[in-house]
């Protein structure tokens, strides 16, 4: 090679081994991915399948994993063998009203820790999260024996009183309002607006996604929740969907499991359609500020 002849070019050798580490990276990463997704959704693809076999095909070895007699009739047997319709109605009622009330409790408390100067406000945030590290299963009891004091027993006041407060709902509107910019309230108040129709004219719509996140883990807890309505109810009236599903499985005298797998697609079934429309904003929720 004379002085006057250039080196050969290595560029294009280079990004196309770039290139190729790159895909494969990807590749892996989706790899990664499938196996996690088949993971998590596995038991829920068998209870949703099972709902609709018959109980040789559920006690089957090896399994079936896909259905060859659909059977439709295990929804109504669990319908019928139970109030579930009744079940459904008290685990709405007090889902909802718990919700919202825990919610708009949060929010006030979270525009206060962020917005309204008081004396010992970094100490009093200390203590609700010590309160986050206090095993809900100690009060228990304290709440029992108030709810029964009161005679809330077997009521929705029972159902819904003892958890309307919600730490882990004012801890995550708090943090994500200490991003808010300062400008906007401030504004707001040289406007005349005062704390309540900055909290819900100006904050609320810009902390949407993360209102909608705290809802919805609220919202799931209080449909899930099954040890506080088992201690606090003992009417069939007043059972939730959680109650409702034990007491199918301990009095269904032939052993239809498919009847109790469908009564727990049931209970599932409501908060994956929530879920579903409202992942949008959960996934903007929880992913706001990770990029700062």
């Amino acid at each position: 090679m004379t002085a006057l002849e250039s080196p050969p070019d290595l560029r294009p050798a280079d990004a196309g081994s770039r290139t190729g580490v790159r895909r494969a990276r990807r590749f892996g990463l989706h790899a990664l991915l499938v196996l996690v997704a088949l993971i998590a959704g596995g038991p829920l693809y068998w209870l949703i399948s099972s709902a609709l076999k018959t109980n040789p095909q559920i006690y089957s070895y090896p399994p079936h994993w896909i259905p060859t007699d659909l059977r439709w009739s295990n929804f109504s047997d669990a319908w019928h063998a139970a109030a579930f319709g009744r079940y459904f109605l008290n685990s709405l009622v007090v889902s909802a009203v718990g919700t919202a009330i825990e919610l708009v409790a949060a929010l006030l408390c979270a525009y206060a820790f962020v917005f309204l100067p008081f004396p010992g406000k970094k100490v009093l945030f200390l203590f609700l999260l010590g309160a986050m590290m206090v095993p809900g299963h100690v009060t228990l009891l304290p709440n029992f024996l108030t709810v029964a004091q009161l005679g809330w027993v077997n009521s929705y006041a029972g159902l819904i009183a003892p958890g309307l407060g919600s730490v882990f709902g004012t801890f995550l509107l708090r943090q994500h309002m200490l991003t808010l910019p300062k400008e906007i309230t401030d504004a707001a108040r040289i406007d005349g607006a005062g704390h309540l129709r900055t909290l819900f004219r100006v904050v609320l719509p810009m902390s949407r996604p993360m209102v909608i996140t705290v809802a919805l883990v609220v919202m799931v807890g209080k449909w899930n929740d099954f040890i506080w309505p088992l201690i606090i109810t003992s009417s069939d009236d007043m059972r939730t969907l959680p109650i409702g599903l034990l007491f199918l499985k301990n009095t269904e005298t032939f052993a239809n499991w498919g009847a109790i797998l469908a009564g727990a697609v049931m209970v599932i079934v409501p908060v994956l359609v929530v879920f579903f429309f409202a992942q949008r904003y959960i996934i903007a929720g929880l992913t706001q500020g990770a990029g700062k």
